[in-house]
């Protein structure tokens, strides 16, 4: 939790970039031509994860019925956008079941109360999920928990659960925590096929991985892990390395197959990983606190210098002031170990903010990521609840603050870096308003819209999911309150009036983030 703590004014908490930030920058998207090409437009990755685990976020407890649970994902997505996010990051696989149609794990019980059992009216939520968030320009990213097998919000572990069909796969823990051993093969099979049968059969924009993969010593009455048995083969086969060297080298390897598998299938898919924000006590020297590396098996360093992953989102959830785990100090090391350039993005710890002080220091952690990651920066709240209740107005603040701008999700160009062509663009000019219309040769594969305009002489814009084909733009001067735009949708509604006359540009933006050339509205 987020604790309370004297805040910095942000000047004097950005003055310790200086000192905390460093490494090579993250490539960005090629720059934008000058003159003809417009405003500035702003990038930055900004998630939300939707927690299941224990109905934390959705839906708000098990068993709803599908019409609730469809209604409570369009109250959050439809929040998220209207606050300036960019991505949802969904919990779709809490402990080895699925909140999606599976023919290789059970409906979870968080959806429906029982396990195994499908929603009714029946349905398939990540497809819902997936089509609402993309109608609304919001990148879904499906996150998965690779080796926890049951948590005990669940109950006890039903006939359908892992726990009971494959019991050679699973040690039970103290507390009611059951786990998948990484090291047997077949465990680690098993989780590379869940993973990959959602790659295979969802448009889903990235896979998502938080931090346990070998549990927290709190999940198990602080005893080591019950692995004996595939430790004591494994050195019956000849193995040398020491235990713990061994359980990272399981996890190494698994980390790896996932993101060689999830290129091979779909090259734009974005894999990510949320460790625990201490790689090792004394890295940096100040540093102390759980040794993941060592503890959790997790070398989260070797994945992002490895280039391994695609985006990096180190569980930042201390405040700036934290002299042991301080937030810009630790941002600062972890950018420092990237030398491919791949995405670094803190997660934040949104859910403990507590007074005012707290939106103050979460706002003050986006400008210090800002300026840790100066071409490709971003963040991740945890999680949608604290945003959902508006803590301490929390809302208005990142409205009228860091998110007063729409902002693009950064390019991965290591991914792919082609340009889409320019669209086709044309404006009319109606009796208060320009009404602008585009289309695409490849309308498909274009994720977001582009439309930018020019307001008492200087540039502004608007973003546009994918879906949409036109927009209104309120004329300045035309009427008191700005006309709802043509084609109206969840996201993205014009914030501001255009000049009489203005010219219009209109951009496309694919699913890595390129954008293309501008085209300039003709005029009907």
């Amino acid at each position: 939790m987020l604790q309370r703590v004297l805040v910095l004014g942000l000047n004097a908490a950005l003055a310790l970039l200086a000192v905390a930030c460093g490494g090579p920058p993250a490539p960005s998207a090629p720059p934008l031509p000058p003159a003809a090409a417009g405003p500035d437009i702003e990038r930055e990755f900004r998630g939300v994860w939707v927690a299941t685990v224990a109905n934390i976020d959705w839906p708000s407890a098990p068993g709803l019925p599908a019409e609730q649970q469809r209604a409570e994902a369009l109250q959050i997505l439809d929040l998220a956008a209207s606050i300036g996010l960019n991505a949802i990051i969904l919990q779709v696989r809490p402990q080895c079941d699925a909140l999606y149609a599976s023919d290789l794990e059970p409906w979870s019980y968080f959806l429906t109360g029982v396990t195994g059992q499908p929603p009714s009216p029946r349905y398939d939520p990540l497809t819902f999920w997936i089509q609402e968030a993309h109608s609304r320009g919001l990148e879904l990213h499906a996150w998965f928990n690779p080796f926890r097998a049951h948590h005990p919000s669940a109950g006890r572990p039903a006939p359908s659960s892992l726990v009971r069909q494959r019991p050679d796969l699973v040690v039970e823990l103290q507390g009611g925590y059951y786990w998948l051993d990484p090291g047997r093969r077949a465990a680690q099979e098993h989780a590379y096929a869940v993973v990959m049968d959602v790659v295979r059969r969802y448009d889903v924009d990235g896979i998502h991985f938080d931090d346990y993969f070998y549990p927290y010593p709190s999940d198990n009455g602080n005893r080591d892990f019950p692995d004996e048995s595939s430790w004591r083969e494994y050195r019956a086969g000849g193995g040398r390395l020491s235990r713990s060297a061994w359980r990272r080298q399981q996890i190494d390897r698994f980390v790896e197959r996932v993101s060689t598998g999830i290129k091979r299938e779909k090259p734009y898919v974005k894999f990510g990983i949320a460790p625990f924000g201490v790689w090792r006590p004394g890295y940096p020297a100040s540093v102390r606190g759980l040794d993941a590396y060592e503890v959790l098996a997790a070398d989260a360093r070797l994945w992002l210098t490895a280039g391994w992953i695609d985006y990096l989102v180190p569980q930042l959830y201390w405040p700036t002031r934290k002299m042991e785990q301080s937030f810009p100090v630790l941002l600062g090391w972890w950018t420092r170990q990237n030398p491919l350039g791949r995405h670094v993005w803190p997660g934040l710890m949104t859910s403990g903010i507590e007074d005012a002080q707290g939106v103050d220091e979460n706002i003050s952690q986006i400008m210090i990521a800002r300026g840790c990651v100066l071409e490709a920066p971003g963040h991740v709240h945890f999680s949608m609840r604290a945003l959902r209740q508006d803590r301490h107005g929390l809302v208005a603040a990142l409205r009228a603050g860091p998110y007063a701008r729409p902002a693009l999700v950064p390019a991965s160009p290591w991914l792919g870096a082609q340009l889409p062509a320019a669209p086709q663009a044309f404006v009319r000019q109606a009796s208060d308003s320009l009404i602008v219309r585009w289309q695409h040769d490849r309308a498909s594969t274009i994720f977001r819209w582009v439309v930018a305009y020019q307001q008492r002489g200087r540039w502004q814009y608007e973003l546009y999911p994918g879906p949409q084909r036109s927009a209104a733009l309120p004329v300045l001067g035309a009427s008191a309150a700005p006309r709802a735009r043509e084609g109206a949708a969840p996201a993205g509604a014009a914030t501001g009036a255009v000049d009489p006359g203005s010219r219009v540009l209109v951009f496309a933006v694919d699913r890595l983030g390129n954008i293309s050339p501008p085209a300039e509205g003709r005029r009907l």
